[in-house]
């Protein structure tokens, strides 16, 4: 439980006395972060939802005076993006982009110990002070602090070789049809840069005699199904041998749950488990495609669903709709699911349909089976100058760590970018003191939060790639 609530946004100097900058930098961080979780940016999948025109308001008032031209774009009412750029000195240098989503999910606040859009500045029982609220982890804290790093570049007369591109994106969250996506078939040269950073990395791992920080160099692809069931409507008081829909809804359901495709591993697999801090004998398991599925079935849940997400694709039945016809006493004859699969590399569409036959079995021939979202893994390399300035501005904070790269098993709009040619990273840097199966479980959970640590680290980790990747 917390202690105390810091008053005004104004927190304790995370830097040390003698870096009044990047104090002053870190309260903007946390201040803007603080006021973008206020405007509840809650984007349930529905066009009106969302509503990110609070957040690109608060952004464009808060790089106001910089000099720079800031463009919006509201493919939907409401749906607002904003680009602002530092335009280079060489039409021929090498852009970066920092982009940020601004729309958060839905949070029910009876789970929560605090408001969780009250943006509260909390002191910890271990002296840590934390910004609390929906947004805080996904993705609100990067989203904040590149603005901050992006308008103290512009202010201090950054002049950067190529492009520096500041992405505030709507529509994250539910798929990117208002936002990443649109301005990819719409606006392409607005946003269009060589090197992206966005969420999400920044995670200690590894050992104390190997320390890593995560990057985030691909992911998984998604493939949104809609799967309709058909019965045949009666009345609720003869429901002997009847064709109800829902139940039939209900087996399907079960099946898809229970269906667990073999493990594949991905090029970056043995990466990740290098990075467990586990004995030879468990990374051995975790290898081998005939013994890992005992393990993770001994494992606790918290850690074996991300290692599970991580080696197979996933099927995860989300939403179940009567089309507003259902009634207590009316057999359904229609009922429609929302099923979120998520795909390993090298993963197509026809795989999808052959993993839900597979599921489905003697059900399949019952079902329509609809794509609502059909994007494949995406992957950038390594051998970058992006990846170069990456490890240079986090070895200045912590020499000895390594950077690792990981395959992040959601999707972020890194997905449109690779589509588009851009070698994008998920980056940013957390405070060792950051638990990564807690910060995991912060994602779309209860009691999201940051650190103010991380949000100086990350602050800094902006700033410090765009000058060493851009010069200036």
């Amino acid at each position: 439980m917390v202690d105390a609530t810091c008053q005004g946004g104004v927190v304790p100097n995370p830097a040390g006395p003698d870096d009044r900058t990047m104090t002053n930098l870190t309260n903007q961080s946390v201040e803007l972060l603080q006021t973008m979780i206020r405007n509840a940016c809650v984007n349930d999948g529905t066009p009106e939802s969302g509503q990110e025109v609070r957040n690109a308001d608060t952004l464009e008032s808060y790089l106001e005076g910089t000099g720079l031209d800031i463009e919006r774009y509201e493919p939907t009412p409401g749906r607002v993006s904003m680009v602002a750029r530092i335009e280079g000195s060489d039409p021929e240098a090498k852009s970066l982009c920092l982009m940020g989503h601004t729309d958060v999910v839905p949070a029910n606040p009876d789970g929560w110990e605090r408001d969780p859009f009250g943006g509260e500045l909390v002191s910890m029982p271990d002296g840590n002070a934390e910004v609390w609220g929906r947004g805080a982890v996904d993705m609100l804290n990067i989203t904040a602090s590149q603005a901050v790093a992006f308008k103290h570049l512009a202010e201090s007369g950054f002049k950067p070789r190529g492009d520096l591109i500041y992405f505030a994106v709507a529509d994250e969250e539910s798929g990117s049809a208002h936002g990443a996506r649109w301005m990819a078939d719409n606006e392409r040269d607005a946003i269009m840069a060589d090197y992206v950073l966005t969420e999400n990395g920044g995670l200690h791992g590894g050992s104390a005699s190997g320390p890593t920080i995560n990057v985030n160099v691909g992911e998984k692809g998604v493939a949104w199904r809609r799967i309709r069931i058909k019965g045949t409507p009666g009345h609720g008081s003869t429901p002997f041998r009847r064709n109800n829909a829902l139940v039939k809804a209900a087996g399907v359901i079960n099946r898809i749950t229970e269906y667990r495709p073999p493990a594949k591993f991905t090029e970056l697999w043995r990466e990740r488990v290098e990075t467990l801090g586990l004995d030879k004998e468990e990374e051995a398991i975790l290898l081998d495609p005939d013994k890992i599925e005992d393990y993770l079935d001994e494992m606790p849940a918290a850690g074996a669903r991300y290692l599970y997400s991580c080696t197979h694709t996933t099927f995860s039945c989300n939403v179940i709709d009567g089309g507003g016809q259902m009634k207590t006493n009316v057999i359904p004859d229609d009922v429609v699911l929302e099923i979120d699969v998520r795909t390993l590399p090298g993963e197509s569409e026809a795989d999808v349909r052959e993993h839900l036959e597979a599921a489905l079995g003697d059900l399949a021939s019952e079902v329509e089976i609809e794509p609502m979202m059909n994007d494949m893994s995406t992957m950038s390399p390594i051998n970058t100058p992006l990846w170069d300035a990456l490890e240079r501005s986090i070895n200045d904070p912590f020499p000895d760590a390594r950077l690792s790269p990981q395959l992040v098993v959601g999707f972020t709009d890194s997905r449109i970018y690779r589509e588009m040619g851009a070698i994008a990273y998920g980056a940013g840097l957390f405070s060792p003191s950051l638990d990564s199966s807690d910060f995991g479980m912060r994602f779309h959970g209860h009691n999201e939060r940051i650190d103010v640590e991380s949000m100086r680290l990350s602050t800094k980790l902006w700033l410090d790639v765009s000058r060493d990747l851009l010069g200036g």
